[in-house]
Parts: structure tokens; C-alpha cells; sequence
């Protein structure tokens, strides 16, 4: 090539990089580092909302097998569910359950399933997939500001919203099996999504049982397995996980401590069989299993007996339902790098 056919080739490729630099979004101001914002792939709404779900009775779903992985959610008495192999294809689900606007947010590259509030400075919209992730991990953003949010770092990094937190509503995971025994005659969300999807295969190949990941992430915190599941309460900048393996479980599978973190006092009900640990905060009830397998999981010193999201299902009059934590189940190598430092419950 001639030196200046060169000079002129490199001088265009150099103001065409300097114009998309200009207009790239991940130039604009971000609360966290913007070079470990990557593109996920698809771009935004690239990976579709589920805007208008659709739900069945757990005894007419066929589409599931026991172990897949659900996340449940209880607004006064309806109780609905929304499968893993639904949301690994679309990641958020806006929902309005009772009288709670939800946007059901799943990332399947950290295994976080988290809810937020869908009312945002007063007025009511929609979340969806931006295409972006941070630290392998979902950026929702919100339809009527276009703020985006870190998923796990449960805040909006980047829009008219950056530096605020959404209302968290915290879900319950376990399997389908466990859910059909909980909550037979629940809400379960269907394939009938307005989209045509493989709903029956991981569109992530062995992801889920490997330790590879897809996209970097920092740090990585070496102490435990990469994907091991464990369940992490967040107290504002910081985090305690829990582990199933560290639970004494007793003749029905289950297991139940008393734990404090960062000032407060916490409930940990969990069972390894039935796939699930739950965080209750503690209050001034003390709190037993309950015998069997069913959907009764604690009872109180006054025999009121309570479900997986704590709501009372006994006769008491005027009992008050016990509080979930602000916790959610997620691979370990996320919550190393999301919460540096984490604490290990032993």
C-alpha cells in the first residue's frame, strides 16, 4: 500500500472509531466502572419481555420436569409461578399480581431472580432486557425513564434514575417438584408467551455444569465452587451467603437456624431435597419447623403455622405474617463479584 493511500485509510478509520465513540451509550456517565460493561449479544429488546404472561394451574402444566427451577411469588392469596425455562429465554416477565406491578427479573448467566416494584416516580411502566450486562450480570432498564439498572447490584448505574433503588420484592426458588407439593392449585406461567421459543432446551449448553463462564468477570473469589447455588442476604453495600452443604438437616430434610447479620436477626429455613433456603427477618416470634413435608413449613410457639413466604396459613386471627428477607439464590462466582469479600456462613 502507498504512504499516503495508508495515511488516508487510517485517518478515516481513526474519525469513524472517534464518531461511534461519540455516540456509543457507554460513554455517557455510568456509577459503575464502564469498561466492564460488555454487549451481551443480542441488543436491546433483543431478548423480548414477557409484557402480557400467561398462567395455568400447576396440575394442568405439562411442559415441566420436577428438577427444573421456578420462582414463586405470594400477593395476598394468589400465588404464581414462573419457570426457569421460560425466563432463560426471556429474562424479565412484567407481571401485575393482586394489586403489585412486578417486573420478574432473571438473569441465567448468574442464576439471580429478583422482583422489582414496576411503579417508578409515581407512574406505573415496564421493564426490559437493555442487552447489556456487568459482571456476567442482567441490565434491565426501565421503559419510561430508559434508566438502566444492575440487576444484583440492585440499583440504576446509568439515567435519569442512576444512584436510585427499586422496591424490591423478594421471590422464593425451588423446583417444580417441591412447588406442585407446596402449591398445587397455584398459578403457573405458561409457554403461551406471544413468541416462538425451544422452551424445552437451555439455550446455554452446559453452562449451568461447567465452571466457564461466558463473559469476565472481577474478582474472582476462589473459596467456594463457581456455580455453586447459595442463597445471599444483602444489607445495603455487603452480603452473607449460605450454603446447602452447611445445614444440620433433620428426619424430614430440612433444616432451620437463627442467624445475625449486620445488625439484624434472621430466620434461615432450607432443605437441600426440596431444593431451597429461605431468610426470613426475625422478630419476636421463635420459630420451629414443622413436621412432615407440605406446604406448612415454620410454626410459632403459639401453634400458628406459616408457608415458604411466611404468610400465615393456620386459623389465627390477626397474626401477623412473617417478613421475607431481601435475599435471592445466585452462583457464587457472582456473589464474590458483586459483593467483594462476602461473608460464608459456616
Amino acid at each position: 500500500m502507498k504512504p499516503r493511500i495508508f495515511f488516508t485509510s487510517l485517518l478515516a478509520l481513526i474519525l469513524l472509531l472517534s464518531a461511534c465513540r461519540r455516540d456509543d451509550p457507554l460513554r455517557e456517565d455510568w456509577l459503575i466502572p464502564v469498561e466492564q460493561v460488555q454487549d451481551g449479544g443480542p441488543g436491546k429488546d433483543g431478548i423480548p419481555s414477557v409484557d402480557n404472561p400467561q398462567f395455568d394451574l400447576a396440575s394442568a402444566v405439562t411442559y415441566l420436569n420436577d428438577e427444573d427451577l421456578v420462582l414463586g411469588i405470594q400477593v395476598g392469596d394468589e400465588i404464581r409461578a414462573y419457570p426457569h425455562p421460560v425466563l432463560d429465554w426471556h429474562e424479565i416477565v412484567n407481571d401485575q399480581v393482586g394489586d403489585l406491578a412486578v417486573a420478574i427479573t432473571y438473569c441465567p448467566l448468574t442464576g439471580t431472580g429478583i422482583g422489582w416494584s414496576r411503579n417508578v416516580n409515581g407512574a406505573r411502566t415496564t421493564f426490559g432486557v437493555s442487552g447489556l450486562l456487568y459482571n456476567s450480570n442482567l441490565i434491565p432498564y426501565d421503559r419510561a425513564t430508559d434508566s438502566n439498572r444492575s440487576q444484583m447490584r440492585l440499583e440504576s448505574v446509568n439515567g435519569d434514575l442512576s444512584g436510585s433503588r427499586p422496591e424490591l420484592i423478594t421471590l422464593v426458588e425451588t423446583t417444580w417438584g417441591t412447588w406442585k407439593k407446596m402449591f398445587p392449585n397455584a398459578q403457573v406461567m405458561t409457554t403461551n408467551t406471544g413468541f416462538s421459543r425451544s422452551y424445552g432446551q437451555y439455550p446455554y449448553g452446559d453452562f449451568r455444569t461447567s465452571s466457564r463462564l461466558i463473559f469476565p468477570v472481577q474478582p474472582m473469589d476462589g473459596r467456594l465452587p463457581t456455580k455453586e447455588r447459595v442463597l445471599g442476604i444483602v444489607a445495603d453495600e455487603d452480603a452473607k451467603v449460605y450454603r446447602f452443604s452447611t445445614f444440620d438437616y433433620g428426619p424430614n430434610g430440612r433444616a432451620l437456624i437463627r442467624d445475625t447479620y449486620a445488625g439484624q436477626d434472621y430466620w434461615v429455613v432450607a432443605s437441600e431435597d426440596e431444593n431451597f433456603i429461605i431468610a426470613f427477618r426475625a422478630g419476636s416470634k421463635n420459630l420451629s419447623l414443622v413436621e412432615g413435608v407440605g406446604t406448612a413449613l415454620l410454626q410459632d410457639e403459639d401453634g400458628n403455622q406459616y408457608n415458604c413466604f411466611g404468610q400465615v396459613i393456620s386459623d389465627g386471627t390477626g397474626v401477623e405474617a412473617l417478613e421475607l428477607s431481601p435475599a435471592f439464590i445466585g452462583y457464587w462466582f457472582s456473589w464474590g463479584a458483586f459483593y467483594p469479600g462476602v461473608n460464608i456462613h459456616e
